[in-house]
């Protein structure tokens, strides 16, 4: 049997090119927005796309937050996935209303500052230094993204010396702005790893070999 993964399905994500890319590199995949179903789970898949508020008022909806925040609490695997990423931080502003997101880590989702808005194609990514997520992909692998709005600084500490801090890659269009983050427990990708063929089923594989 292969890992068990749960991909949320809350109805604001690509749940089933979630669901082929994680089959695709062996993990035993289940789509389900099942409370007791997802906090079982060896990894929980939150996918995203749309605006930053409907996916909150969606993933409130299942649940979801409590199930993200118990399974942190546990040291349970979650990974977020383009909006699915970006509701893990403390607030998104679109069209200047400010939604709270999930505030497990400190910064704000904005508009992207750049010449053209959406971001949409294939971008390079810095990886940070040491990270799991991106071991064995090339310096110059492309990973899709699809977004108009993005986290353009990261306020909490990377470096400490009593606990291993987050690791934060960055890319750039238009501006610097947070491509995936490794903190724990907790991963997340701005990008689309399912979209990003062979590149981003590394990712994944990378994701599922750590739960």
């Amino acid at each position: 049997m292969g890992k068990s993964v749960v991909v949320l399905d809350y109805g604001f994500g690509n749940v089933r090119s979630a669901e082929r890319a994680l089959a695709h590199v062996g993990a035993d995949v289940e789509i389900t927005a099942d409370f007791d179903r997802a906090m079982q789970a060896d990894g929980l898949l939150v996918p995203g796309v749309g605006a930053f508020a409907a996916c909150m008022a969606g993933l409130t909806a299942v649940r979801g937050d409590w199930i993200v925040g118990r399974r942190l609490a546990g040291g349970r695997p979650v990974m977020g996935i383009c909006v699915g990423m970006q509701i893990l931080f403390a607030r998104g502003i679109e069209h200047g209303v400010q939604t709270d997101g999930l505030d497990e880590w400190p910064g704000t989702v904005e508009p992207l500052q750049a010449p053209v808005v959406p971001h949409m194609g294939w971008n390079t990514v810095k990886a940070a230094e040491g990270s799991t997520l991106f071991a064995g992909t090339a310096e110059d692998a492309r990973f899709y993204f699809v977004h108009s709005y993005a986290v353009r600084s990261w306020d909490l500490e990377t470096q400490s010396d009593r606990i291993a801090g987050p690791k934060v890659s960055w890319t750039t269009h238009g501006e610097p702005f947070v491509a995936a983050v490794e903190n724990g427990p907790l991963w997340a990708t701005q990008f689309h790893p399912e979209k990003s063929g062979e590149a981003g089923a590394l990712l994944l594989a990378n994701w599922l070999g750590t739960l």
